[in-house]
């Protein structure tokens, strides 16, 4: 199948020499690289340019809208997405290669994360919480696994049946989930457990961090019916069964 990677890029220059550098090495490459320059100010699209990636660029400033554009660009079976301080394994893009071959009733599918960043006595226990509290807590609110922008893969038909009802502007929301909430009636989201991916710990290391993300997946879920909407997708999931 052939895979489209797109990378949602702001000023993160450093970051991305590092993720190409590492999606070079990849025991499955990707049949291609999208970098989408959101307004960035430094040499983020001459690295990606330089490294043979495909620079777009989306001048709506927010992750909904660079990553929207981006998959719109995409032109794989699998679009594949991360961001820059993504840290991705050699069989990263095996791992998903095989993963959809394997389950063709896979809509899309995510995997867990390493703060490899954190103070070191904290790095285990800060990827334990935010796992727990991401993918149990707002699980538990969606009635499916929610994907993770950091390490996420989906099949060109999910973003075609799904692309007029997610988000592409500004910066209140969490796109990654807000796809979630769209594709959760009509797809399957799949956790898998070996899907690691190592992530720079920036929701810990900023001030009020942690509490601005938990707002921003608040204000996700309101788009989508909010309380309400919790109730309708666990009523539509048990109703199925």
């Amino acid at each position: 199948m052939r895979i489209s990677i797109v990378i949602p890029v702001l000023n993160d220059e450093e970051y991305l020499k590092v993720l190409l550098a590492d999606l070079a090495h990849q025991t499955l490459p990707a049949d291609e690289i999208i970098v989408v320059d959101n307004g960035c100010t430094d040499g983020s699209a001459d690295v990606a340019r330089s490294a043979g990636a495909i620079v777009i660029a989306e001048k709506n400033i927010g992750i909904p809208a660079a990553a929207a554009t981006g998959y719109d660009r995409a032109t794989g079976e699998i679009i594949v997405r991360c961001d820059a301080d993504s840290r991705p394994p050699t069989d990263w893009l095996e791992k998903i290669d095989k993963q959809f071959k394997e389950d063709p009733t896979t809509g899309a599918l995510t995997g867990p994360g390493f703060f490899y960043d954190l103070p070191l006595g904290t790095r285990w226990i800060g990827s334990a919480l935010y796992a727990v509290g991401y993918f149990f807590m707002l699980g538990s609110a969606l009635a499916t696994i929610p994907l993770w922008g950091s390490n996420m893969a989906f099949r060109s038909a999910l973003w075609n049946g799904v692309r007029g009802r997610v988000s592409r502007t500004g910066t209140k929301i969490h796109d990654d989930l807000d796809l979630s909430c769209a594709a959760q009636p009509n797809f399957v989201l799949k956790f898998v457990p070996t899907l690691r991916m190592g992530a720079a710990g920036r929701v810990f290391l900023r001030p009020r961090g942690f509490r601005d993300s938990s707002r921003l997946a608040l204000n996700t879920l309101a788009r989508h019916g909010g309380i309400n909407g919790i109730f309708k997708r666990w009523q539509s999931v048990l109703g199925s069964k």
